[in-house]
């Protein structure tokens, strides 16, 4: 098995963007939008240890550049989020996701992305933290968080190689700000020719529809 090297990403400004507002959004544990929030110190610090335990220097804030790799070596592509899926939102049952009817909202706030090649396919590891911030509303004492992660072929035509679904359940209990983070092991795909390797990207978003609905409570029989 074979480690793949890291090559920095081409930026895109529309990603950039999107990073910097759900890392201003993540940031909002003690702002004015939810009153004062919680600081879980230790909680943070035991996350922030595993993804360097699992990672190292491979990790990085959404937006940022990848380090490079030597010249040749074949791309282990960077992350971004994808447009529209920065922000996960829940709103009272019913209500729009928004003021006072906002029951909790998760961000994207650091991801980790680690390759390795292994007869002509690609196995990933990506990691990601985040943070559930609690609105108004209120949110549940348990929220399972659903994450989307997809290799995708840039290009005029884009083309998606593979795409896997992960979920995370973050306690809240009666804390206003939560930090969670999970690791997908599972990811694999063809690994691609050096010169198209540069075209690949790691997208990661929410995906509310991925959530499995609620079982129909049965009917009575009379």
């Amino acid at each position: 098995m074979r480690h793949i090297g890291l090559r920095q990403g081409a930026r895109r400004g529309p990603l950039l963007a999107l990073a910097a507002v759900g890392l201003t959004l993540a940031g909002c544990a003690g702002g004015s939008m939810f009153g004062e929030g919680s600081t879980l110190g230790n909680a943070t610090s035991a996350v922030g240890d595993r993804f360097s335990q699992l990672f190292g220097s491979n990790s990085q804030e959404p937006g940022a550049a990848a380090p490079a790799a030597p010249e040749g070596e074949l791309t282990c592509p960077s992350v971004s989020i994808r447009p529209g899926a920065s922000t996960y939102a829940v709103g009272a049952p019913g209500k729009p996701a928004s003021g006072n009817d906002l029951r909790y909202q998760a961000t994207i706030t650091r991801t980790a992305r680690d390759c390795n090649l292994n007869a002509g396919q690609i196995t990933v590891r990506i990691g990601i933290q985040g943070r559930l911030i609690v609105g108004p509303a209120g949110a549940p004492a348990a929220v399972d968080v659903p994450l989307r992660v997809a290799v995708v072929q840039e290009g005029v035509n884009p083309k998606t190689i593979a795409t896997k679904v992960y979920q995370t359940n973050v306690q809240v209990g009666e804390e206003t700000s939560v930090p969670f983070s999970l690791v997908g092991e599972d990811l694999v795909y063809p690994a691609p020719s050096a010169a198209a390797g540069d075209s690949y990207v790691f997208y990661i978003g929410f995906d509310p529809q991925a959530l499995k609905p609620e079982p129909k409570a049965r009917a009575k029989r009379r």
